[in-house]
């Protein structure tokens, strides 16, 4: 399949999830969820979703959990909103990028200040 063809499913399937997780899902374990990315398997079979979540590591792994319960509504959910041959399986993969970039950034500020001096 083409990788611009793919890069469009990939892009409305992190749409639509990201829609579906912040106005379906009423689990309360949920913490505030991004869906940051979404890649697609070329046989379209299997799908990882990467998300973020703001707040500690037990609130990281209380909304995975979430996520993975409500795995078989988001995909029959996605399967009705995208026109594909097969719906992927999901699967939930935290993306702890933001909290990389941002410790990156401190210690960057930290470099920065120590020259100064």
């Amino acid at each position: 399949m083409k990788p611009q063809r793919m890069a469009k499913i990939d892009h409305e399937i992190q749409r639509i999830l990201g829609t579906l997780i912040s106005q379906e899902l009423q689990d309360p374990r949920l913490a505030f969820v991004t869906v940051t990315r979404a890649e697609v398997t070329d046989d379209l079979r299997h799908c990882k979703v990467f998300v973020s979540v703001i707040g500690d590591r037990q609130a990281a792994r209380q909304s995975l959990d979430a996520l993975e319960h409500a795995a078989r509504f988001l995909r029959g959910e996605l399967g009705r909103k995208i026109d594909l041959r097969h719906t992927p399986e999901l699967e939930f993969v935290e993306d702890r990028s933001a909290e990389r970039a941002i410790a990156l950034a401190k210690t960057l500020r930290e470099a920065a200040r120590r020259n100064e001096a």
